[in-house]
């Protein structure tokens, strides 16, 4: 849900960003290691799309580091380098997937979904059911009773996240940190906006529940 790219290529990481954005994910962006590292210690992250050749901290130190700390966040690694033995080598780090560039983007973007899926406890199916929502993470597609509900792309990864919590809360605090990215102002209100539309959307008999000072349930 929450992703963030390292790639000093500023041009590619911006692409990559956007297309990421526009697949639902919230999206944030470094183009050094040591930024990386600062950024993985501040936000929790579901996936680290990481290249192996960053300046000042080299991809493969990010890595490591990460694996060692016991990280949940899980890595692929992009290169350009393509031999085997870079890819084993990418893998051998800790990493969970690779891409080699240059890449297609879908692919990257199936990749990213199925880490993400994967980086949940326990790993989370690509099919959500709950009280007549029905919600498919692959193709972002969401229904209620077979009625279409047309979800914004930040609305959709907000019920997703109700979903996955299976009956428990969910703060507005932990929605704005895996739904939205960085430069979000926390006062905004952004969080109750969005739970306003997608009530409306996901319309009658109500299934999203406030619970005052504790957050959202369905």
């Amino acid at each position: 849900m929450r992703v963030l790219v390292a790639e000093d290529e500023r041009d590619l990481a911006r692409l990559v960003a956007v297309g990421l954005r526009r697949a639902g994910f919230a999206v944030d962006t470094v183009h050094g290691g040591d930024d990386a590292l600062e950024r993985l210690d501040l936000y929790a992250y579901d996936v680290l799309v990481l290249d192996r050749d960053l300046p000042r901290v080299h991809g493969d130190d990010v890595a490591r580091r990460l694996v060692a700390a016991g990280s949940p966040t899980r890595i692929l690694m992009l290169t350009a380098a393509t031999a085997v033995e870079d890819r084993v080598d990418g893998l051998d780090l800790g990493a969970d997937d690779y891409l080699g560039k240059p890449f297609e983007f879908p692919e990257l973007v199936s990749r990213v979904r199925a880490l993400r899926r994967r980086s949940a406890r326990p790993p989370l199916p690509p099919l959500l059911e709950r009280d007549g929502l029905r919600v498919d993470t692959v193709r972002r597609t969401a229904t209620r009773d077979g009625r279409d509900l047309d979800l914004s792309p930040k609305e959709f990864s907000v019920l997703q996240l109700l979903l996955e919590a299976d009956g428990a809360a969910v703060s507005a605090e932990e929605l704005l940190e895996r739904a939205w990215d960085v430069h979000t102002d926390p006062f905004t209100g952004a969080v109750r906006v969005c739970m306003s539309k997608l009530r409306a959307k996901v319309g009658e008999p109500g299934l999203i529940r406030t619970v005052q000072g504790v957050g959202y349930v369905l």
